[in-house]
């Protein structure tokens, strides 16, 4: 990092602002990958993705995101240049569009062939078809769905506290098939081992811990995949398409805009 900030003043030549932007975005990169468990040196350009879902879903502008990307990709040229990596993983990132931009949406029929495409002969397929599901019928952030926990779920009363964006809290109605996918879930993660202080986590990976985003993107892509679905889709797409599902049916914005803090 040091050698970076170094390049930046001596090769590039910058300074001031400019030097300080530069720097400012590298920070954010490294925050949000070791929140990820991922090393800064080594990620995948579809880990890198996930930092611009992340900061959109801050509510940070397309604008500063773009600006932000190009710090990005600034410094992985760095590391491809001094010879820290043998490719530039910042090759295929792609920054938001700026302007007018719709995102990918799925139909609830592309959501019943995602969900139909897990394989449930492993135990890890009933908790992703969970996972689709409640990410689908409550509209959450993937940042959310991670940090659900046990706590927060009214089951009987169907619905769940949801711990958004600057630790507000909202209530989201569950929809009957999101339980009964909890519910099937729950049969099989009785026999993880779960790691002690994860006990509260719904959704957990096969060591017993909390899943990461990054872990939720993979599956998503993966399922993708092998439903036969060719658009590009992230956990914010379920989320996009939970929106408009609502919307279709008529419901008022004021209440969309509220379930979706």
């Amino acid at each position: 990092l040091r050698r970076y900030e170094l390049y930046l003043k001596m090769e590039k030549g910058f300074s001031g602002n400019t030097l300080d932007a530069y720097l400012r975005d590298l920070r954010k990169l490294v925050d949000f990958l070791r929140k990820e468990r991922i090393d800064f040196r080594h990620p995948t350009a579809s880990e890198l993705d996930l930092l611009a879902g992340s900061l959109l879903d801050q509510g940070v502008s397309s604008t500063s995101v773009a600006r932000t990307l190009a710090g990005v990709r600034s410094f992985y040229r760095f590391l491809h240049i001094d010879g820290y990596r043998d490719d530039d993983p910042t090759e295929l990132l792609e920054s938001p569009v700026l302007g007018e931009h719709l995102p990918e949406v799925l139909s609830a029929t592309e959501v019943d062939m995602l969900e139909a495409s897990v394989d449930v002969s492993k135990w890890e397929g009933h908790r992703n078809r969970a996972i689709i599901e409640v990410l689908f019928s409550c509209g959450l952030r993937v940042s959310e769905l991670v940090n659900l926990r046990f706590s927060y779920l009214y089951l009987k009363e169907r619905y769940i506290r949801v711990m958004g964006k600057g630790s507000k809290e909202r209530l989201v109605p569950i929809s009957q098939r999101a339980l009964d996918e909890l519910a099937n879930w729950f049969e099989w993660r009785r026999l993880l081992k779960i790691k002690k202080g994860e006990e509260d986590y719904v959704f957990l990976n096969r060591r017993g811990s909390h899943l990461t985003r990054t872990m939720i993107l993979i599956m998503l892509k993966r399922q993708a995949e092998e439903a036969g679905i060719e658009k590009t889709i992230s956990p914010h797409t379920l989320r996009h398409s939970f929106a408009t599902a609502l919307l279709e049916g008529g419901a008022d914005l004021r209440v969309i805009q509220a379930l979706l803090g």
